[in-house]
């Protein structure tokens, strides 16, 4: 029904910049609760940030840091990755569900297919 797909990963230095984006096809984007996801191995997938209508939501690991943003027009919602840490590698995963926002994955019914991001130092 609904085809998330985030792209935007990759490989900088401490405390350089990364921005992510995630397309979300085959539903009312509008209508929408888009989050970010990551996981690093051996941890378990936390909330990052999210976004639906006015609503802007942040881990307090991130906050200052990351901002979420979202262009209706083009289905897509960004990630701006700031002053990246190493504690910030990991898998990062959009995802997408209808109605409000959840920080806990299992909330969300639609997932793309994770972009990695690797913080050297």
């Amino acid at each position: 029904q609904v085809h998330v797909v985030e792209s935007g990963g990759g490989l900088v230095q401490a405390g350089g910049s990364l921005r992510l984006s995630c397309t979300a096809s085959g539903g009312s984007f509008i209508r929408y609760a888009m989050a970010w996801f990551r996981q690093a191995p051996g941890k378990e997938r936390e909330f990052v940030a999210a976004i639906r209508r006015a609503g802007l939501y942040y881990a307090d690991s991130v906050k200052g840091r990351f901002t979420i943003s979202r262009d209706n027009a083009k289905n897509t919602v960004y990630l701006q990755m700031n002053s990246l840490k190493p504690e910030d590698t990991a898998v990062y995963y959009c995802a997408a569900r209808s109605g409000a926002v959840f920080t806990t994955h299992y909330e969300y019914d639609y997932w793309g297919q994770g972009t990695q991001v690797t913080v050297s130092s």
